[in-house]
């Protein structure tokens, strides 16, 4: 039979018996701590397990039982990240509560698509429809209007039967948890067993993870090695998404506060490759319409409480457009978190207010890893627009990234987003890209990249005939501005090279482009060949040759053009009387095995100043070498 994993989070104000319900579901008492049990209710994230059985899978349903006091929300949000269905519980007594209105906004706002409402204690009323019509009111206009309304005693233990049904029935329409290659575990508990070492729990969501695995706890970047894993205290080999998920951490210390080195809860462990933490982030936030009227707007560059995962920091939330943000209003903004935080684009969030007394609004990740620099430029609005639109679409992320990026990494593309590696694969075969190895480029961007490269070098060809071609680092340059990434040139002159241009060691130029040598400088041309051709052995320097700038021109095209040979940066031979000053040098040592600069300088009838700039050249071409004060050929034969 099918096994399939789901999380199921309760929600709900305080004293309307969460805690009480799940003890009957489960025969789990999911409130562990002394206080809890003295006080009477939930402090902190409690945890049980529920199996049901279907005809068609074994259902393993991972509880996470949340405070309903308002002085532990924060625990509460911590709690219903990454979960399947909640479980909304409401005393019939009581009714529809504060925190009961708190706990639904937040889990609209954490984008949970399904809930059940456990109508608690209705053994205290007379008329349980009564109560469940006062719910089914406050849930219209919510995304939860239909929502299954199941009333439930534990004194007398009417309804629990039919609760259970409602929840397999919920369960199994659902589709469970997708695993895309990128597992994030968000830390919730934190501790040190005796014989074990550290032990982290948390829900595991997209991906899977297998002992033995290396693994990087994050933000802190801290490498460890999974050692075991359990399951609601059972050993497995591997756990996949969508499962209550404790990792024995050997390795790792757990931090004695926020901050410090060691796991803590709100970190996540991960695995590497997925990108870095992040400092800035772009996102779309929305207000509930069911705030109070006179609740305050939020204002540009408040200061708030961002609750993602299991993790709560500080930020500083500044709008694209407006000032403030009112109640029922959506804006973009930019967080700006006052340390890192491991997050994805398509993360849901919370927002509180500095001192954590009200929940404000919710939100959704488009840009991980922001700038303020960028955050008003037109590239940027038009990007959030997209992706504000169908923030967990991976066709509208990768088109949205390669169109205001130009260039991206593969790599790039599918570390920080939502979806796996086969979705971004086919997002990237269904936009108009080029790709070249593991880059993706903008195909029209492209066009215009390998038109403007065409241009610059044309122009070089009309300005300086002369030159063999464009030296690559001025090509570089005039186009850095264009670049997105630094490898893309390489490969934009491989492309060029493809398609009618030539690069030849630092240079790139036409394929048909052949030097010719300007008017203005076939006279300076002729007359340093006539004087080298004068003086073969003792050509004159090369100051003498070239006085001024555009004979200085003719000698560089004469060089270029294999006419000249150039031993140093003083002296100048012709071409064909250095091949003949070689053959000759070849010759003697052949015979006499070996030659000093006097006696070679001797065989040419040559100065000194010639003979050693000579002899290096030729060394440097591999046909002598050096022996002390003697020449002998590299290759002897």
């Amino acid at each position: 039979m099918e096994l399939k994993r789901f999380i199921l989070a309760t929600a709900g104000h305080v004293d309307h018996g969460k805690s009480a319900l799940i003890r009957a579901l489960t025969g789990t008492d999911p409130d562990r701590l002394p206080e809890e049990k003295l006080r009477g209710i939930t402090i902190e994230l409690g945890f049980a397990q529920l199996e049901l059985l279907t005809p068609e899978a074994l259902l393993s349903v991972g509880i996470v039982d949340v405070p309903g006091h308002e002085d532990f929300i924060k625990n509460m949000v911590a709690g219903v990240g990454s979960i399947d269905l909640a479980l909304l519980v409401v005393a019939t007594d009581d009714g529809w509560m504060p925190q009961t209105e708190e706990h639904l906004q937040i889990l609209i706002y954490l984008g949970v698509r399904r809930i059940v409402v456990a109508l608690t204690k209705s053994d205290l009323v007379e008329s349980e429809t009564a109560a469940a019509e006062t719910v089914r009111a406050q849930l219209c206009e919510t995304p939860f209007a239909d929502a299954a309304i199941v009333p439930t005693s534990i004194t007398t233990g009417s309804g629990i039967e039919e609760l259970k049904t409602q929840l397999a029935r919920e369960f199994s329409a659902l589709v469970p948890q997708r695993d895309i290659g990128k597992p994030r575990l968000a830390v919730d508990r934190a501790f040190t067993l005796r014989g074990i070492g550290t032990v982290v729990t948390g829900t595991l969501a997209g991906g899977t993870l297998r002992r033995g695995q290396a693994v990087v706890v994050q933000p802190k970047k801290i490498p460890a090695r999974i050692r075991a894993i359990q399951n609601h205290n059972r050993e497995v080999e591997e756990i996949g998404p969508g499962a209550r998920t404790a990792l024995s951490l050997p390795d790792v210390a757990v931090a004695r506060e926020k901050n410090s080195s060691g796991v803590w809860r709100g970190d996540v462990v991960t695995v590497s490759g997925l990108g870095e933490a992040s400092a800035i982030v772009d996102v779309m936030l929305l207000r509930s319409s069911r705030l109070p009227p006179k609740t305050r707007s939020i204002k540009h560059g408040a200061a708030v409480r961002v609750h993602h995962g299991s993790a709560n920091f500080g930020a500083c939330l500044f709008f694209q457009s407006a000032d403030e943000l009112r109640a029922g209003e959506t804006a973009i903004a930019q967080m700006r978190l006052e340390a890192p935080a491991f997050i994805f684009a398509g993360d849901r969030f919370v927002i509180r207010d500095g001192s954590e007394q009200s929940t404000l609004a919710g939100g959704v990740v488009l840009d991980p890893d922001a700038s303020v620099r960028n955050f008003r430029s037109a590239a940027q609005r038009e990007f959030l627009a997209r992706r504000a639109e169908a923030p967990h679409d991976a066709g509208v992320f990768a088109a949205t990234e390669i169109a205001r990026d130009r260039a991206v990494k593969r790599n790039v593309l599918l570390a920080k987003s939502s979806a796996g590696a086969a979705e971004i694969a086919q997002s990237i075969k269904s936009a108009n890209v080029i790709e070249r190895g593991e880059l993706v480029v903008d195909a029209k961007w492209w066009k215009e990249a390998l038109r403007q490269a065409e241009a610059i070098i044309n122009a070089e060809h009309t300005a300086h005939p002369n030159y063999p071609g464009l030296v690559l680092t001025e090509l570089r340059q005039a186009l850095a501005r264009e670049l997105p990434l630094p490898e893309i040139f390489d490969v934009l002159v491989s492309e060029l090279c493809r398609g009618g241009f030539v690069r030849t060691g630092e240079t790139i130029a036409r394929a048909t482009h052949r030097p010719t040598l300007p008017l203005e400088l076939q006279s300076d041309a002729a007359r340093i060949c006539a004087v080298l051709a004068a003086k073969k052995s003792d050509p004159p320097s090369r100051a003498e040759l070239a006085p001024d700038a555009t004979s200085q021109q003719a000698l560089r095209f004469l060089r270029d053009g294999g006419e000249l040979v150039e031993l140093s940066a003083e002296v100048v031979v012709a071409t064909e009387q250095f091949v003949k000053m070689r053959e000759a040098i070849v010759t003697f040592l052949r015979k006499n095995k070996s030659g000093g600069p006097s006696e070679l300088r001797e065989l040419l009838g040559t100065s000194r100043r010639v003979i050693i700039p000579f002899l290096e050249r030729l060394d440097r071409e591999g046909v002598t070498r050096r022996i002390g004060d003697k020449r002998v050929l590299s290759k002897p034969g």
